[in-house]
């Protein structure tokens, strides 16, 4: 005989949970709950409630947390009990880059330039390395998460170590 269980937001009866997925993915990054809330702009216990499937997560933030864990929405949702009628309105694409990981990829591309040494002279190189500087200074004074401070930091030392001859 069949028996009947209640069901509850995000637990239907395809597929794996969605927030067992969300929790996991968090944790591989070593990140809290507080610091996925923080980058998504939402309450920790919010967090804990989509990691627990208290609630389903709406379409906007099934979109940011695709771009914390750097990849697409749908495929964040593939093989989830989330409901095909959200999934269906997701977005194709998110972003995927903090601007620290922009500026930081814009960085080691122009470190790489410079190391080559071809096309560059020496004055050019300083002032690209002052301007780097100026970013860097920027963004270090701006950024509260602590791998992107680490991140920053690194990408600092670069700069300096590339105006080593």
């Amino acid at each position: 005989m069949d028996t009947w269980e209640p069901s509850r937001p995000g637990g239907g009866l395809s597929g794996g949970s969605l927030g067992r997925r969300i929790a996991d993915l968090r944790a591989e990054r070593g990140w809290t709950q507080q610091q996925l809330a923080d980058r998504l702009g939402i309450s920790r216990v919010a967090v804990s409630h989509l990691e627990t499937d208290l609630n389903v997560a709406g379409e906007r933030t099934v979109a940011l947390l695709a771009g914390c864990f750097g990849m697409e929405p749908h495929d964040l949702v593939a093989g989830t009990s989330y409901p095909l009628a959200k999934a269906d309105r997701l977005p194709v694409v998110v972003a995927r880059w903090t601007e620290v990981e922009h500026q930081v990829a814009l960085l080691d591309r122009d470190l790489w330039w410079i190391a080559r040494g071809e096309a560059m002279t020496g004055s050019e190189t300083d002032a690209l390395l002052n301007r780097w500087e100026s970013v860097l200074a920027k963004l270090a004074d701006s950024v509260l998460d602590p791998g992107e401070v680490a991140t920053v930091a690194a990408a600092r030392r670069r700069v300096a170590l590339a105006r080593r001859p």
